[in-house]
């Protein structure tokens, strides 16, 4: 194994470890059975730096710690928090991959957050009554009042600290030789940003009209 994949296996290892801690210790009791935790930080930070395989990659792992250690929601609540995660995250990164600068953060991070919020109503819909033992019903009434505000904060913050934090902990990367200071210059990627955006607005489009027909 080469230096640098050694290096990139440890950073990667760093990463998961880190948002595991995260989960574990600063989950904070929102609304009704929700928890607030700052994973999606250091997952969109570490798929900044390497892609959005390495960050699908910590998001499985930190799951499936969670689903065996910490977590009371059974293979519902590691699927929902596979779902939430990679739609706030791969957005973000696959954006900001090919746009490697203050504009394509910020669109990136803008996109995932709508994306998750939007995505999350329409996931929590279809599996909330599984592992809360609640008819649909009940579980769509919740979507406005408890599941929008709930998952518009939690977005929000996390989007907000990651755009805080990326610099500082990349540069700290950087000084202390765990990472390259290559790896987080621009570098072009291989899709078309445009058409990739259009596709996202139109998913998001789509997740509207879903939602509107759910609650009407």
């Amino acid at each position: 194994m080469s230096h640098s994949k050694l290096k990139k296996l440890i950073v990667l290892g760093l990463f998961a470890a880190i948002a595991f801690v995260a989960t574990a210790l600063l989950r904070i009791p929102m609304i009704s059975f929700l928890k607030y935790d700052p994973k999606d930080i250091i997952i969109i930070i570490g798929g900044f730096i390497y892609g959005p395989a390495a960050s699908m990659a910590i998001i499985v792992a930190v799951s499936v710690v969670e689903f065996f250690t910490i977590s009371d929601t059974g293979l519902w609540g590691l699927l929902m928090n596979i779902i939430s995660s990679a739609s706030i995250v791969l957005p973000a990164v696959l954006i900001y991959r090919k746009d490697r600068s203050l504009r394509g953060a910020i669109i990136g991070l803008g996109f995932g957050c709508v994306l998750n919020v939007l995505s999350m109503l329409l996931w929590n819909y279809i599996f909330t009554p599984f592992y809360m033992g609640q008819p649909r019903e009940a579980v769509a009434a919740l979507l406005l009042p408890v599941f929008l505000p709930f998952n518009l904060f939690k977005s929000t913050i996390n989007v907000l600290l990651t755009f805080l934090l990326y610099k500082p902990v990349s540069k700290a990367l950087v000084n202390s030789r765990l990472l390259d200071k290559t790896v987080t210059t621009n570098r072009t990627g291989k899709f078309k940003l445009v058409p990739f955006i259009a596709g996202l607005l139109l998913l998001i489009v789509v997740l509207i009209t879903i939602l509107y027909s759910i609650l009407t």
